[in-house]
C-alpha cells in the first residue's frame, strides 16, 4: 500500500494545476504546494530531524500547519499535533510522553511554549512570528532549497500521533501508521461520495481526526482544503460563499452555530451539496433544521474515533433520525452486553450494550502509546471496546446512546441522555439541551435537563411537551435548569461532567424580572 508521502506525490502528478490549498489571500496549486513542502523536508534535515522523530505542533488551521503535516509524511517524521489552546503543563506532558524532538508554535501558543519546562530543550519552529528568538522561522524553511527525493518511509511507518481528550485521565497517545491513515482517507472519500475537485472547509482542527481526514481526503481527489484558522460562524459563512465550498464535515455544535447565525439567511450556501457530521450525536431538531436549510444531496452521519476512524456510516441521516447506520467499508461492529468481557457476549436487538469494533480493519490503530493499562481495558481478543453505549435495531442499524460512563441509573432503571435530548430538541423554544444525572438521596440520581432557550418557555411547558411526546415517565426530567451556555470542548463535544459538578452559569433573568 502507498505511504502518505508517495500518495501526495502521485496526487501532484495527477492534478498539478488543481487548486490545493487556500488560506485567506494565499492560493497554491498542487505543484506549487509540493515545492514548498519539499523545502520544509530539506529544512528538517538541516535542523537534524530524522525519520521516527516526533514533531509537536501547537497551531491553528493555517496553511503552515497543513504544510508541516505533509512534510512530515514525506520525511518520515511523526507529526504530533495538540490543541493550540494547551497550557504549559499540558504541553510538557505531551513532550515528555512522546519524547518529542521539536515543537512548532505560533502567536496564540507562544506563552505556553515559553512557560514550558521542556520546550526549551527542543528544536523550535516559529510560525508567522516577526520575532522568532532562537527558533527557526517557518518562512525561512519554506523558502529554501526544494530538492526532494520523495517519500523516505514505507506504509508501515508511523504517520501521526493524536492525543485523546483526556476528560477523566491524562490524554492517551494514539499512534497511527501511514497505511491506516491512507485507508481512512480513502474510506472517507468513498463513504461521503466525494467527487474530483471537491472543496471543503478546513475548520475541524488538524489535531483532531476529523480535520486530518478532510486534509487527506482532499489530496486524494485533487480537491481544495480551505483553511479557517479559528472557528467563527460569520467568517465560516462568508468563506463558504466566497470559495464555493461543496462539502462540510463538522461536529453538530458548529452546524448549530452556522444555521442559527443571523447571517445565514443572507448567505449563498447553494454550492454545498454534501453534509457530514461526526464527533457527537445530532439531535432530531438540528437534523431537520439542516435538511431544510441546505437541502443536501447527501447527509452523512459518521460514527468513529481517533483509534479506529470509521465504526459506522449512515448516508441518509434524516431518513432514520438517531441512526448511525451500518459498519463502514473497512469495519465490523457489534453491541455486547454491558460489562461483557468478551465480544461474543452479544446484546439482543434493541437492547443497550457496549459498542465494540474489530481491530483487524484497515483503518485501525494497534494500541495506545505506552499505556498498557489502557490497552488492557480497551483491547480484547482482537476487538476494541469503545466505551460507547448503543443498540442494534431489527434492521441491523446502530443507534449510539452515549458513553457507558454517562448512563443515568435512577430507581434501578438505566436511562440514556441522548433520547431525552433528542426529544427536547424538537421543542421550538429549545436552542440547545444537555441531560445528566444529578445525585438524589431517594433515587440515587435524577434526570436533569440543562436548557438554553431561544424563546420564552417554562419548566411546566417542557414537562408537558415530554409527556405528550411519548417519552416514558421514568425517563422524563425531574429538573429543568435554564442556562446561558452548554459547556463544550474545543471541538464541540458536550462536557456533561461540568454540569454534574455544578460548573455552569444559570441563565440571567431579564431586568424586568418577567418570566421568559
Amino acid at each position: 500500500m502507498l505511504d502518505l508521502g508517495s500518495s501526495f506525490v502521485a496526487s501532484v502528478a495527477r492534478d498539478p494545476n488543481a487548486l490545493a490549498i487556500v488560506d485567506g489571500d494565499l492560493r497554491l496549486t498542487y505543484r506549487e504546494w509540493y515545492t514548498k513542502i519539499s523545502s520544509v523536508v530539506v529544512a528538517f534535515d538541516r535542523i537534524g530531524l530524522k525519520p521516527g522523530d516526533h514533531l509537536i505542533t501547537v497551531l491553528q488551521n493555517r496553511w503552515e500547519a497543513a504544510t508541516l503535516h505533509w512534510a512530515c509524511q514525506l520525511a518520515g517524521i511523526v507529526i504530533t499535533p495538540i490543541n493550540w489552546r494547551a497550557k504549559a503543563d499540558e504541553l510538557d506532558f505531551c513532550i515528555e510522553n512522546s519524547e518529542a524532538c521539536a515543537v512548532a508554535f505560533q502567536d496564540v501558543s507562544l506563552i505556553a511554549v515559553r512557560d514550558s519546562r521542556l520546550a526549551g530543550g527542543l528544536q523550535q519552529i516559529a510560525v508567522g512570528l516577526d520575532e522568532s528568538g532562537n527558533a527557526v522561522a517557518f518562512d525561512d524553511m519554506v523558502s529554501g532549497d526544494a530538492s526532494s527525493s520523495g517519500s523516505r518511509v514505507s506504509a508501515d511507518a508511523w504517520s501521526i500521533m493524536l492525543y485523546t481528550s483526556g476528560t477523566t485521565s491524562k490524554p492517551k497517545g494514539v499512534p497511527r501508521r501511514h497505511r491506516a491513515e491512507r485507508a481512512a482517507g480513502v474510506a472517507h472519500v468513498a463513504q461521503n461520495l466525494y467527487g474530483r475537485g471537491e472543496r471543503t472547509l478546513g475548520v475541524m482542527p488538524l489535531y483532531h481526526t476529523m480535520g486530518v481526514r478532510s486534509l487527506i481526503a482532499m489530496s486524494l481527489i485533487g480537491g481544495t482544503f480551505v483553511c479557517l484558522p479559528r472557528y467563527d460562524a460569520r467568517q465560516a459563512l462568508s468563506t463558504i460563499e466566497r470559495e464555493r465550498i461543496t462539502n462540510l464535515y463538522l461536529v453538530p455544535t458548529l452546524y448549530h452555530d452556522l444555521v442559527y447565525h443571523a447571517a445565514f439567511e443572507s448567505t449563498d450556501v447553494s454550492s454545498v451539496k454534501k453534509l457530514g457530521f461526526a464527533g457527537a450525536s445530532m439531535t432530531d431538531g438540528l437534523l431537520k433544521k439542516l435538511d431544510e436549510a441546505f437541502a443536501p444531496q447527501l447527509f452523512v452521519n459518521h460514527y468513529g474515533s481517533s483509534e479506529i476512524y470509521t465504526f459506522t456510516i449512515d448516508q441518509d441521516a434524516v431518513a432514520k433520525p438517531g441512526s448511525a447506520g451500518k459498519a463502514g467499508i473497512n469495519q465490523h461492529v457489534k453491541v455486547v452486553k454491558l460489562n461483557a468481557t468478551s465480544a461474543d457476549d452479544i446484546a439482543a436487538p434493541d437492547k443497550e450494550g457496549e459498542i465494540v469494533a474489530l481491530l483487524a480493519g484497515d483503518e485501525s490503530f494497534e494500541g495506545y502509546w505506552r499505556r498498557p493499562e489502557a490497552d488492557a481495558k480497551a483491547l480484547r481478543d482482537g476487538w476494541y471496546f469503545t466505551g460507547d453505549m448503543g443498540f442494534m435495531d431489527g434492521e441491523g442499524d446502530l443507534f449510539v446512546t452515549g458513553r457507558v460512563d454517562d448512563m443515568i441509573i435512577t430507581g434501578g432503571e438505566n436511562i440514556s441522555p441522548v433520547e431525552i435530548e433528542s426529544c427536547l430538541s424538537l421543542h421550538p423554544a429549545v436552542s440547545e439541551v444537555a441531560v445528566v444525572g444529578l445525585a438524589d438521596e431517594k433515587w440515587g440520581k435524577i434526570v436533569a435537563a440543562f436548557v438554553k432557550r431561544s424563546a420564552p418557555v417554562t419548566e411546566h411547558d417542557l414537562e408537558k411537551f415530554c409527556q405528550t411526546s411519548g417519552l416514558a415517565n421514568f425517563k422524563r426530567p425531574r429538573r429543568f435548569i435554564f442556562v446561558d451556555m452548554i459547556p463544550k470542548s474545543p471541538v464541540g463535544k458536550l462536557l456533561r461532567r461540568l454540569l454534574v459538578a455544578g460548573e455552569y452559569e444559570s441563565e440571567r433573568v431579564p431586568p424586568s424580572g418577567a418570566a421568559r
